[in-house]
């Protein structure tokens, strides 16, 4: 796991839209889709705190990892410019893009295996110490 924080952040409370209309069956996939807003700058900005951030997630919310973690760091405009990582997964992948101008990150976490997306959304604002975000998770046929 990550360093905690030596002071608390303030979060606002993470809410997660369910699909209204979750099929009777079990979907192909599932989907969370999350923005996170006033971040750290310094944990967005770190390499070595997105690749472990992957990693642990990972272990989180029990996705096997299928090689490294892949983080680059690029942009020519300031705007989007910033770290992006990539992992893939047996059961799809975990990808994010970390803008430095705004200091927010925007995540996607698509698996086949179902996880639970209030613990997966929960860890991503507290690793990268956002202030507020927003996130839905849907389901995928």
């Amino acid at each position: 796991m990550l360093n905690s924080l030596s002071t608390p952040v303030k979060l606002e409370k993470i809410a997660i839209h369910d699909p209204a209309n979750m099929p009777a069956e079990t979907p192909w996939g599932w989907h969370l889709v999350l923005n996170l807003y006033e971040c750290n700058p310094e944990q967005i900005r770190s390499a070595e705190v997105i690749k472990q951030f992957i990693i642990d997630l990972c272990d989180l919310i029990d996705m096997r990892r299928f090689g490294d973690p892949i983080v680059v760091d690029f942009g020519d405009d300031p705007v989007v410019s910033g770290y992006s990582m990539f992992q893939l997964i047996e059961t799809s992948n975990i990808a994010g893009h970390f803008a430095n101008q705004s200091n927010s990150a925007y995540m996607d976490i698509f698996s086949c295996k179902h996880f639970d997306p209030n613990v997966a959304a929960e860890f991503c604002a507290n690793v990268f110490q956002a202030r507020s975000s927003q996130g839905y998770f849907i389901h995928r046929d």
